[in-house]
């Protein structure tokens, strides 16, 4: 194998360092939108390279130099990830990403936004970042275009920015709401920057593709407003998240959610989320506490198992309230996880039936937590907390 340089084209003029290249390579490989657009030396031999690189052995046997050509920036979500992979060591000269170019055209700074490739993810993982953090950079495939991405968005706050035909001479940025996306065409190829205009620019100024979780979880009652209503214990809490894995591309939902404790957490850690509660005023109290923490819950309003008609299914369930008519609705949808609270002992039983005959492995636990307590004399004492029966299920 000769020199392997891949060459990237963001529809500009090619530097002369790569025009050089070209004029003496003996195969130049790329996608066939850039064989064609290209004026390429006469004679050279090609090979298109598609999205599954069905040419890399081609390039792999090649004596000679190979220049292979690719959009953008080829190591952000590129072909040299795929070449490194087949023991190919090029060497890079890149050019401008499609996600560069399309917040440098609606003039939005990126160090914040996270980068998604529908390609590598289903379309449902990827609504879920886009439903979870405020500023998403989706890099659309067939199947997961604007349209779907926009369908999979009803019932969330968002713009989405439709940025078609990037580098070329009919490219365009289209600013719409997800109901408007999922009604129309678009030409490709796109980058979709999906928003929620209340929430960018919030937060420290890194790059989401490395940010870490906030620290600790489990946080103290006192942290959220709940006026005396119910408010899922720290101790509780902090099993139920290690229980439910809310991560980045999964949905959550927390039935009966209260003040929305679980909830509020579940959606710091990078999960999407839904809180399903009956009365107005947990709703409202909800909202302030995913306000306060600066995170986005989506909040319905009702009694579950109705209130779940239409809701996208859940990765994940945390049932703090509604009983055993609300964990039959759950049930129903399949999540692979299911977490159930319950202060009565004479419910285990028949929740634990539940999860068992919709073929779940089942799991449970009694948590009785006492606190360190300063007396006003100085001395410590350990409250006792109410104690809790968490109930765990796992699809098989």
């Amino acid at each position: 194998m000769g020199t392997v340089t891949v060459v990237g084209y963001d529809g500009g003029q090619l530097s002369i360092e790569a025009e050089e290249l070209l004029a003496k390579a003996s195969l130049v490989a790329g996608e066939i939108r850039a064989l064609c657009q290209l004026r390429l030396p006469p004679g050279v031999p090609t090979a298109v390279l598609s999205e599954r690189f069905p040419t890399v052995d081609r390039i792999v046997a090649e004596p000679g130099d190979v220049v292979v050509l690719a959009f953008g920036d080829p190591g952000f979500f590129g072909v040299l990830r795929a070449l490194r992979q087949y023991g190919v060591r090029p060497r890079v000269l890149p050019a401008r990403s499609s996600v560069a170019l399309a917040f440098a055209g609606v003039g939005l700074p990126w160090e914040d936004v996270a980068v998604v490739d529908a390609y590598e993810q289903e379309l449902r993982l990827v609504a879920n970042a886009c439903r979870a953090l405020p500023k998403v950079a989706v890099l659309t495939a067939p199947g997961a275009g604007p349209a779907q991405l926009g369908a999979a968005l009803a019932g969330w706050d968002r713009t989405l920015l439709v940025a078609e035909q990037l580098g070329e001479l009919n490219e365009q940025v289209t600013r719409c709401q997800p109901a408007e996306a999922a009604g129309r065409d678009w030409a490709e190829p796109n980058v979709v920057l999906v928003l929620d205009e209340t929430r960018t620019g919030v937060g420290p100024q890194w790059t989401n593709q490395v940010a870490a979780p906030p620290a600790g979880w489990g946080w103290p009652e006192d942290r959220f407003v709940h006026r005396g209503r119910t408010v899922t214990s720290r101790e509780v809490r902090a099993l139920a998240l290690g229980l439910l894995r809310p991560t980045l591309g999964a949905l959550v939902w927390d039935v009966g959610a209260g003040s929305g404790s679980v909830a509020v957490e579940c959606a710091a850690l990078r999960a999407a989320v839904i809180a399903i509660e009956q009365d107005p005023e947990a709703c409202s109290l909800i909202r302030r506490n995913a306000a306060a923490f600066k995170v986005d819950v989506r909040v319905v309003q009702g009694s579950a198992p109705p209130a779940c008609q239409g809701l996208p299914d859940p990765d994940a369930v945390f049932l703090g309230g509604g009983g055993l008519p609300a964990l039959e609705g759950v049930l129903a949808r399949r999540p692979v996880r299911v977490v159930t609270s319950f202060a009565a002992v004479d419910r285990l039983g028949p929740a634990r039936w539940l999860l068992s005959a919709a073929g779940y492995e089942v799991d449970g636990v009694q948590l009785a937590a006492s606190r360190l307590t300063e007396q006003p004399d100085g001395s410590i004492r350990l409250a006792a907390q109410d104690p809790v029966f968490l109930l765990s299920g796992r699809l098989r």
